[in-house]
């Protein structure tokens, strides 16, 4: 059986994780401007497709991180009460709670956003102006 982290530890992890989509909604934000500087100086039918993928994939990875996050504050609110109630956390909620499959969806999303970044670099290096 896994070890249950403590209330304040998951509370903690949360905050932090929150704090990384943010991050991510800023390297997004970046990245989107670039592309829509991009498009107009281009002709190439490879380039447009190019930045029509991404800027589609990128929306993509909005709404995930959107939706990662709001859960993630949901979850970190709920902590909250534990704490303030004076319960602990058992086996039982740390599982119906489904901790350890945000962590896995988080983990998740980090390769594929550091993929498609890393992509993106490339894209940009072939064709950037």
């Amino acid at each position: 059986m896994p070890t249950i982290p403590s209330i304040s530890g998951l509370h903690m992890r949360y905050r932090l994780w929150i704090a990384e989509m943010n991050y991510y909604i800023n390297i997004l934000r970046i990245l989107e401007d670039y592309l829509i500087e991009l498009s107009p100086k281009s002709h190439e039918d490879e380039i447009k497709n190019g930045a029509s993928r991404f800027k589609d994939e990128f929306v993509a990875i909005r709404k995930e991180i959107d939706d990662l996050r709001h859960e993630m504050h949901i979850l970190k609110m709920k902590l909250a009460a534990y704490a303030r109630e004076g319960q602990t956390i058992t086996a039982e909620t740390f599982q119906s709670d489904n901790h350890d499959t945000i962590e896995k969806r988080f983990i998740a999303f980090q390769q594929k956003f550091e993929k498609t970044k890393k992509d993106f670099e490339s894209f940009e290096a072939k064709w950037g102006y």
